[in-house]
């Protein structure tokens, strides 16, 4: 048993780590972590309660990921075929080129479609200005949800 807890407090400073990197399911891994816990203890800790309230966490981070840049846009005016174009552009950007590449790429993508889309450049830098924010703010988002997971489960299980 005391293997299987060291994996899940690996697996979720893992979650923690993984959350500030693109791509990497940083609230799946931290997730994983506390579900192996709960498996090798026989479903017995965390408590039922308390694995409800984690799984929760981890969805709204896993859901943060997913969606927070694109309504980011949304809300600075760009439409949903700018926030499309702008996530197929930015994954070769950020193979290429790293988290920096996916800030770039979103930024840039979302400026030049909707200065295009709207003929007013004021616009696209506006926002692609909330799509930078709405990437950024997620994963300060997401770091700070996986950090709370490992937080509450050490505090619920040792």
């Amino acid at each position: 048993m005391e293997l299987a807890f060291a994996l899940a407090v690996g697996l979720l400073l893992a979650g923690v780590v993984g959350s500030a990197v693109p791509v990497v399911p940083g609230a799946g891994l931290s997730l994983a972590g506390i579900y192996l816990h709960w498996w090798s203890t026989g479903y017995a800790s965390p408590g039922p309660a308390a694995l409800v309230a984690f799984t929760l966490v981890g969805l709204a981070a896993m859901l943060t990921d997913q969606f927070a840049g694109a309504v980011a846009a949304r809300v600075g005016g760009a439409s949903a075929r700018t926030t499309a174009l702008a996530a197929v552009v930015s994954l070769p950007l950020l193979v290429v080129a790293g988290p920096a590449g996916l800030v770039v790429g979103v930024a840039g993508v979302v400026f030049l479609a909707e200065a295009y889309r709207t003929r007013d450049p004021s616009r696209g830098l506006r926002s692609a200005a909330f799509a930078t924010v709405g990437v950024l703010g997620s994963a300060v988002v997401q770091v700070l949800l996986t950090l709370s997971l490992l937080v509450g489960f050490l505090l619920a299980v040792v």
